[in-house]
C-alpha cells in the first residue's frame, strides 16, 4: 500500500495541567507534523497513553485528529488488546471511514505461544474491514512473534498487509525481509534501527521521534528510500542522540518533553507514567534547540 511507504508517526494525546485531554495542544501537534513532511499519522497507538484513556476520550482524540487533518494524511487506527473478542468488537463498533488500515499490538501479558498469536491475527483478520498491520513490540507485550509466525500470516491472509517491527533486532528484520510476499510491507517501529530496516528494504517506519522532528526524521527515511546512503546517514547521526534520550526514561515521557521544549504541548503523562526528569528535559531541550522551526518545503 503505497500510501504506507515513507514516515508515519504514532501520535502522543497531549494533557492539560488537570490531566483531561487537551484538543488545542493535539491539532497544533497533527498540523506540525504536516508541515514537517510526515506521510502519515498513527492514531490510538500505545505512545498515545490508550491504556489510560477513556472509550470518550478515545472518540475525542479520534475526532480531533480527524479533524486537524483535514484529510491531508492517511491516517491509520491502533486497535489492539490481549482480549481477541474484545479487539474484534472494538473493530467492529469503530466508525473506520476515515481510516486507511488498523495497527494491532501482540497480545501482552498473557504471553500466548506462536500459535494462539497466529490464532489471534487470524481472527482479527476475519472480521477486519480494514488492511491490518502486526504489531510486533517485544518490550512492551513480554513475547516477541517469531519470522515465521509472522511469515505464516502474511501468506495465509491477504488483508495482513505488513508489520510495524519494534523488536530491534535486524537479523529478524532482515529473516522477514528475505521470505516475505512481494507486497508484504516490513515498517520500522523503532526510531534508532528505522534507517537500517530501510537501507535492508523496509518500507519505512512507524516513529515516535519523528512527530517531535517531523522534517529531519522524515527527510532522513525519504533519502534512505532513495538509496542516498550518505546523506540519509548524515541525518541519522544528527538525530540519534534524541533517538535515545525520548525513550531513556520511558515513552511517551521523553516525546512528550520534546514538544514542551518546542512549545506544542505540556509534559503531562498518566500515572502509572510520569514525566521526564529535569535532568533529561534540560538534553531534550539542548537536543531539539537545532531542529526547531523547520518545516517541509
Amino acid at each position: 500500500m503505497e500510501k504506507l511507504v515513507g514516515t508515519g508517526v504514532a501520535l502522543v494525546t497531549p494533557f492539560k495541567e488537570d490531566f483531561t485531554v487537551d484538543t488545542m495542544a493535539l491539532t497544533t501537534i497533527v498540523k506540525h507534523c504536516i508541515d514537517g513532511g510526515v506521510d502519515y499519522l498513527v492514531v490510538l497507538g500505545t505512545t498515545a497513553e490508550t491504556a489510560t484513556l477513556t472509550e470518550a476520550e478515545k472518540q475525542l482524540v479520534i475526532d480531533t485528529i480527524i479533524s486537524a487533518n483535514a484529510g491531508t494524511l492517511p491516517l491509520v487506527l491502533g486497535i489492539g488488546g490481549n482480549n481477541t473478542s474484545n479487539v474484534i468488537e472494538t473493530i467492529k463498533r469503530r466508525n473506520l471511514d476515515d481510516f486507511i488500515a488498523i495497527l494491532s499490538v501482540s497480545p501482552y501479558y498473557n504471553k500466548p505461544t506462536q500459535e494462539g498469536i497466529y490464532q489471534h491475527f487470524k481472527a482479527i483478520a476475519e472480521n477486519s474491514p480494514l488492511p491490518v498491520i502486526i504489531y510486533n513490540v517485544p518490550s512492551r507485550t513480554g513475547s516477541n512473534i517469531l519470522p515465521s509466525t509472522v511469515l505464516r500470516l502474511a501468506n495465509d491472509f491477504g488483508n495482513i498487509i505488513g508489520i510495524k517491527e519494534a523488536s530491534g533486532d535486524m537479523a529478524q528484520v532482515m529473516h522477514i525481509l528475505k521470505d516475505k510476499p512481494k507486497n508484504f510491507m516490513v515498517i520500522s517501529g523503532d526510531d534508532m534501527t528505522a534507517l537500517s530496516t530501510v537501507m535492508a528494504g523496509g518500507m519505512g517506519v512507524i516513529s515516535v521521534l519523528g512527530q517531535g522532528v517531523p522534517f529531519a526524521f522524515s527527510k532522513m527515511i525519504r533519502l534512505g528510500l532513495q538509496d542516498q546512503v550518505k546523506a540519509a546517514f548524515k541525518l541519522q547521526y544528527a538525530l540519534q542522540e534524541g533517538m535515545g534520550l525520548i525513550f531513556e526514561e520511558g515513552n511517551p515521557a521523553g516525546i512528550k518533553a520534546v514538544f514542551e521544549a518546542l512549545g506544542i504541548a505540556k509534559s503531562g503523562v498518566r500515572l502509572p507514567l510520569v514525566p521526564a526528569s529535569d535532568q533529561l528535559r534540560d538534553k531534550i531541550e539542548k537536543f531539539v534547540k537545532p531542529f526547531a522551526g523547520q518545516h517541509a518545503q
